[in-house]
């Protein structure tokens, strides 16, 4: 049976214009798509993941074919859980490919049901990232730009130094 459902994993700590745009594209694609936050063991977190989930949460409510939840296991495991037949990564540069190829690799060989699809970053997002957002907010930098207004003030209050 083919799935309808994809899944698009990340720390999304904090959520950026850039994630947001890939959930937009994604979310017309597929009839679920699941947004999950996932523990990513080499990053040191500025949001605790149930604050990430209601993050997303807030910057989604437009779209009525999404969930946002969180995860702290393997992602091939929990896609044969959701019974997700996609997994969505967004990519910035070919810096972010080699990666992200390599996960996906390991993924389809978890989980063979399961194929990793790659949306490409629109040009406006190429650069950003979550952890240049926290960077420049802990500094007291603008980051307006760069997250969904809606969260800008709760992202500010917590990373700004």
């Amino acid at each position: 049976m083919k799935s309808k459902t994809a899944i698009y994993p990340g720390s999304f700590d904090p959520i950026t214009l850039g994630h947001l745009d890939i959930i937009h594209r994604a979310a017309k694609l597929f009839d679920r798509l699941i947004v999950v936050v996932m523990v990513n063991p080499a990053k040191k977190c500025a949001f605790s993941p149930e604050e990430r989930v209601e993050l997303i949460k807030k910057c989604t409510t437009d779209l009525d074919n999404i969930t946002v939840e969180f995860s702290d296991g393997l992602l091939a495991d929990y896609a044969k859980e959701k019974q997700a037949g996609a997994i969505i990564k967004g990519l910035r540069a070919l810096s972010d490919f080699e990666y992200e190829f390599q996960m996906a690799l390991t993924n389809s060989k978890l989980n063979p049901d399961v194929e990793t699809l790659f949306l490409t970053t629109k040009a406006e997002n190429m650069y950003l990232s979550s952890s240049m957002v926290r960077q420049i907010a802990s500094m007291g930098g603008d980051v307006s730009g760069f997250v969904p207004d809606i969260i800008h003030k709760q992202i500010i209050n917590r990373l700004k130094g």
